[in-house]
């Protein structure tokens, strides 16, 4: 399942790139990564990280949530997300985003709740703009930031500047956490 929806995300952002004509080049250019890893991630050849979705976003004029969900939001002065109704996107093995925000017009913030299943293996890291906030619900997470690394259990919370390569993962049990993204 996880395939099929890098596919659709895939999909959904050559097709944009087509119709607003803009030359791979210069999306590549605009979001700091070369034309051929570009075209890998129109192609699902590769994952599109969080930060990479939102400037491709941005330059196309439009809310994240069209990249991911294929469809607007449509709620201006309030929207209500109730337990377990969240739109859910698993971006890489182990690691899934729910977003709790999704349906919410001209949004300054990306809350989401990540859900972690166990892995030795270390995250890769990634960067974006803006800020983090991350609150541990359940479970331990380790939160990688640039060289040092942060154990968080349930109750603990972070706040970081995510231009610095960062990651999040679990080893021993799944674990959830609360992040609040501002681009």
């Amino acid at each position: 399942m996880m395939f099929d929806e890098l596919k659709m995300i895939a999909a959904r952002v050559r097709e944009l790139r087509e119709i607003l004509d803009i030359p791979v080049k210069v999306i590549a250019e605009n979001i700091g990564t070369s034309e051929a890893q570009y075209l890998a991630y129109e192609n699902a050849e590769d994952d599109i990280p969080v930060g990479k979705l939102y400037l491709i976003a941005g330059e196309f004029g439009v809310d994240p949530t069209v990249l991911l969900c294929g469809d607007s939001p449509r709620m201006a002065d309030y929207t209500i997300v109730r337990g377990g109704r969240g739109v859910s996107v698993e971006r890489f093995a182990g690691y899934q985003f729910t977003s709790l925000a999704y349906n919410f017009i001209g949004r300054e913030m990306e809350p989401m709740i990540v859900s972690l299943q166990p892995s030795d293996e270390k995250p890769e890291l990634v960067t974006h703009e803006g800020q983090e906030f991350n609150f541990v619900l359940k479970g331990s997470v380790i939160v990688t930031i640039g060289q040092r690394e942060h154990l968080l259990h349930a109750g603990d919370s972070i706040y970081f500047n995510p231009a610095i390569p960062h990651g999040q993962h679990c080893v021993d049990a799944p674990a959830e956490f609360l992040t609040v993204i501002n681009e």
